[in-house]
């Protein structure tokens, strides 16, 4: 669609008293132009079995098509009514620590025969029912799928079945691949398969779960196909994603492939929520955003984010409004808040939507209807921005579940070194993609950034090891080629096959106690001299404990690399901590440890800039963040945020401007100035 979506989930079910044509009103009045309906209310649409009653459906949605609004249907699928789980109480899903109760959401096995059974009976009821209404204009298979820790009698069962396949039946080549013999835990026999939950091989524990993502991808798949036995050709299919979460959308998701899962959309979808207030920094909405665009390479839908939330997320003045901009500058076509009002009674009172419990105008929903009429009025400038970026991060399902099973040390997990370096170059305005082990368009980037890629293919190695050998610029971490595809530990000098790319070997790790990085003497000659003092620039303005090293740390030693960092203490002084190389026609660095992000930000710039690629805004950072792309015009579009409660003075970039919120006319290196928690939208004139 040529215009950006605005919208809000609404649930006329849970309304206390009849008010859909005032909701209606005040969304016409906000700017709001699409709704998400039915995807939680399976009890209602089908209150026994097999007697559907759609009166809230078709009331919604005639009074949303007469109001000018689009409707996005969803699949009732994660919520299943009492009487289903009476009649069949296997549905509900067995994990390791035993069978779910009924309740909650997401509590069913989604591989269950007579859960699929009723799935499919009430999604073709459902979209049969409503696929010709004019104001139905797509359909979300589930929500924010997971595989819920799935592992009953019936998953361990084709589990065995997809690994009699995967080692062409041979229980040997198993044991060998997972290394079995340890503990007895051999298996000479398929029949003699013992329940894997109480495996202690991380080999095979993390095979499981990978296994049981893949029933994600199948299920998904599975609905969507049953979708578009109805769907219009004017008509999409999307699904709400969510992430890995730490206080909110925070990482990758360890229980789906988001990759594999997304093949069966015909738009990727999320839902993105993050801390607030003093907290917010942009960051969590510009991950999320770049890792749902890079799974189909093209614009996606955010269809649940916060309006209020939490009680300590309700948005300061101007916050809201910057977020929804934040969303549509990494390439979002819609954006959608969950939900229109706050809920009365059961389990998400204090989830607040845009309305508070009195359905009133509130300051929230006033900033909300600045957005929206100015989606209305410049939406077709912002619509389907492309992003033509030269970085990627390299993220993997498989060396997640592998550093779950044996962590690196401290409460440090491979999201947080996902993070550090994301965060590291959004703070310095670098643009990224992500790619992912599978992705074959690694020569698109002149930088791949690879963080604790400790689950790794040979032929994922030798691909990473090419694209350097080509020219291009690869960073990678501690924990990097550690395990083969099947979490066992390789046996040569590590980090496997990439020692040469990277100059450096290790054999040792320990946990940092009491270490800091020094000794930049030895290094301050010749052409990093620049660096040293970057570094030493940095530490001025640092706080205590600038160079001390956080947590796990590998020994590294020189393997015909430079020396970037490395460790002053005792005994580990004689150690590297990080390194460089020229490795045929490219540049590889490698981080033995973590550290603060003002180093890293050194470091990734000196390899970020001799790959030839500049900052969104070389002038600013942040707070102040800088957002490109091009919009449908070919025009280059230009967002600028400013992340913090003061104003703060911004430095146009080169070229001629208008500032589409205001109509203002900019010339490049102009100063102007953003006020607190504020937005400029930048289109080339």
């Amino acid at each position: 669609m040529d215009k950006i979506l605005y919208g809000v989930a609404y649930y006329d079910e849970y309304m206390p008293y009849e008010r859909l044509d005032k909701d209606v009103e005040m969304m016409q009045k906000a700017g709001i132009n699409v709704v998400r309906i039915a995807e939680s209310t399976w009890s209602t649409l089908e209150p026994r079995d097999g007697e559907f009653n759609f009166y809230h459906i078709d009331r919604v949605l005639d009074a949303m098509g007469k109001g000018g609004i689009h409707v996005i249907v969803g699949t009732p699928t994660y919520a299943v009514p009492a009487w289903m789980v009476k009649k069949y109480p296997d549905i509900l899903v067995t994990t390791k620590e035993g069978k779910r109760l009924y309740g909650a959401r997401q509590i069913m096995d989604i591989t269950n025969k007579d859960y699929l059974r009723y799935c499919e009976r009430v999604i073709r009821e459902l979209i049969g029912h409503v696929c010709s209404h004019p104001a139905v204009i797509g359909y979300q298979v589930d929500n924010e799928t997971k595989h819920f820790g799935v592992a009953g009698d019936n998953v361990q069962t084709d589990f065995v079945k997809y690994l009699k396949e995967k080692f062409d039946g041979n229980t040997e080549k198993m044991n060998q691949a997972f290394g079995l013999h340890y503990w007895s835990n051999a298996i000479h026999d398929w029949e003699d398969f013992p329940d894997v939950r109480g495996t202690i091989n991380g080999s095979l524990g993390a095979e499981f779960e990978k296994f049981q993502r893949s029933l994600v991808t199948k299920f998904l798949a599975w609905q969507s196909e049953l979708v578009r036995e109805y769907k219009r050709e004017d008509q999409f299919i999307t699904h709400n994603f969510d992430f890995g979460w730490k206080g909110g959308s925070y990482g990758v998701q360890p229980d789906v492939n988001h990759f594999h899962a997304a093949k069966c959309l015909d738009v990727a979808g999320c839902d993105i929520y993050h801390p607030s207030q003093n907290h917010l920094t942009g960051a969590e909405i510009a991950f999320c955003g770049d890792l749902t665009r890079s799974l189909k390479q093209d614009n996606y839908y955010v269809l649940e984010t916060q309006a209020q939330g939490f009680p300590d997320w309700v948005p300061y003045d101007g916050q809201l409004r910057q977020l929804a901009f934040s969303h549509i500058a990494s390439g979002a076509d819609m954006v959608e808040y969950w939900h229109w009002h706050s809920i009365h009674n059961s389990f998400e009172v204090y989830w607040k939507g845009l309305l508070s419990h009195d359905f009133g105008e509130n300051q929230t929903y006033r900033e909300a209807s600045t957005v929206g009429n100015d989606f209305n009025r410049i939406g077709e400038h912002i619509v389907h921005i492309k992003k033509e970026n030269e970085i990627a991060i390299l993220v993997s399902n498989e060396s997640l579940t592998g550093l779950n099973w044996f962590r690196a040390g401290g409460n440090v997990d491979y999201n947080d070194v996902v993070r550090w370096l994301y965060d590291s170059l959004y703070e310095m305005n670098y643009e990224c993609d992500f790619v992912f082990p599978e992705s074959e368009n690694l020569s698109d980037y002149k930088v791949i950034v690879v963080p604790a890629l400790y689950s790794a293919s040979r032929e994922v190695l030798n691909k990473l090891k090419e694209f350097t050998a080509m020219g291009g610029v690869l960073i990678g971490t501690f924990k990097s080629g550690f395990t083969d595809e099947n979490v066992k530990v390789y046996y040569d000098s590590q980090p496997h096959l990439l020692s040469e790319v990277f100059g450096i070997t290790y054999d040792q790790f320990t946990m940092a106690e009491g270490v800091y990085l020094g000794g930049y003497e030895a290094a301050e000659t010749g052409e990093q001299k620049g660096f040293v003092q970057s570094i030493k620039n940095a530490a001025q303005a640092a706080v205590t404990n600038f160079y001390k090293v956080q947590g796990f740390m590998e020994a590294l030693r020189p393997a015909g690399g430079q020396m970037l960092l490395k460790y002053n203490h005792p005994n580990w002084g004689q150690y590297w901590a990080a390194a460089k190389n020229k490795y045929r026609k490219g540049t590889a660095y490698y981080l033995g440890c973590m550290f603060d992000k003002k180093i890293l930000k050194v470091i990734l710039k000196e390899a970020v800039s001799g790959a030839g690629i500049s900052p969104s805004s070389a002038d600013n950072v942040f707070p102040i963040i800088v957002r490109r792309g091009k919009n449908k015009y070919g025009k280059k579009v230009c967002f600028l945020f400013n992340y913090s409660d003061k104003k703060q003075k911004v430095i146009c970039p080169d070229g001629s401007y208008m500032e589409l919120l205001s109509g203002k006319h900019l010339k490049g290196e102009e100063k102007m100035e953003l006020k607190e928690w504020g937005v400029a939208v930048l289109e080339e004139e």
